[in-house]
């Protein structure tokens, strides 16, 4: 672990400080840039900071890339999100990116330096194995999502359905209907974010109604925002399992949280040592195959 001093002005502005030499180093910076922003803000003055020590290589570590939702101009006038934090992250003097389920996978285009994209499916996969259902259905929770869920159900040969929805608004679902018969089935959700739930919930919800025996969901980046905690705990899901790429600040009766510390160390160490790190996201050889 690095020495660092984040002072605070007292307005607020973050003026970060290394307490040892970086010349010459590897200095890879962990910060994942969820709320508030000025997490964004202290990763890009620790790897402006970083450089200007002289650091050989300063590699940002995010195990969640905020903004990513914010990939397309999907609406007039409206910003890409997400390939400004990779304008800033390079400006700013990254080497390059380790990060894990970006919302879009495209997002990788948007840098001009190397991005490491992990795959939750490496922690997620044991879990699911560990719970030994007898008919395991796997939901995707719109129609984009429809290719990272037909993967993980190859991998188990299990069928998968999708929930098709159509939104008035960010964070509010209009409609939405199933396609696929989840009839006595134990369905498990897989999506990368869970935000205020409402969504996740809904979903959840609909499959029941729709025969499912059992309904439970895994998600990547617990953001867990507004009245979320609350929608879990009211809804007809039997669990939430997230990763620990944010931090999980109120814990729930249903809410589990999965590590990734052990798939990012090793992702860094053969970052550092110049080794592939195929065999962390290749979800068909977490069997050998």
């Amino acid at each position: 672990m690095g020495k660092v001093n984040i002072q605070r002005f007292s307005d607020g502005e973050i003026c970060p400080i290394y307490l040892e030499s970086v010349r010459g180093d590897y200095v890879f910076i962990v910060q994942s840039t969820s709320a508030p922003t000025d997490n964004i803000m202290e990763l890009l003055l620790m790897i402006d900071a970083a450089k200007r020590a002289s650091a050989y290589k300063v590699i940002a570590v995010l195990p969640y890339y905020g903004y990513a939702r914010q990939d397309r101009k999907d609406k007039p006038r409206v910003a890409i999100g997400s390939k400004l934090i990779a304008n800033m992250l390079v400006a700013a003097g990254a080497d390059r990116v380790i990060t894990m389920d970006l919302h879009a996978p495209q997002i990788q285009g948007y840098f001009d330096i190397p991005v490491d994209h992990l795959d939750s499916h490496a922690v997620f996969i044991p879990y699911i194995e560990k719970l030994k259902l007898e008919n395991l259905t796997f939901a995707a929770p719109d129609v984009g999502s429809a290719n990272r869920i037909r993967q993980i159900a190859s991998y188990f040969n299990a069928e998968m359905v999708i929930c098709d929805k159509h939104r008035k608004r960010a964070n509010e679902v209009a409609s939405m209907v199933v396609i696929g018969d989840v009839v006595g089935k134990d369905v498990i959700i897989i999506d990368d974010i869970c935000d205020t739930g409402g969504t996740l919930t809904k979903s959840a919800g609909l499959l029941k109604e729709n025969g499912a025996r059992s309904v439970r969901a895994l998600i990547t980046h617990p953001v867990l925002s507004g009245k979320a905690y609350e929608n879990i705990e009211n809804s007809v899901l039997e669990e939430l399992v997230v990763c620990d790429t944010i931090p999980v600040n109120q814990q729930g009766s249903k809410i589990k949280v999965l590590s990734v510390a052990d798939l990012f160390a090793v992702a860094i160490r053969n970052a550092f040592e110049n080794k592939s790190i195929t065999s962390l996201f290749v979800y068909s050889q977490l069997k050998g195959n």
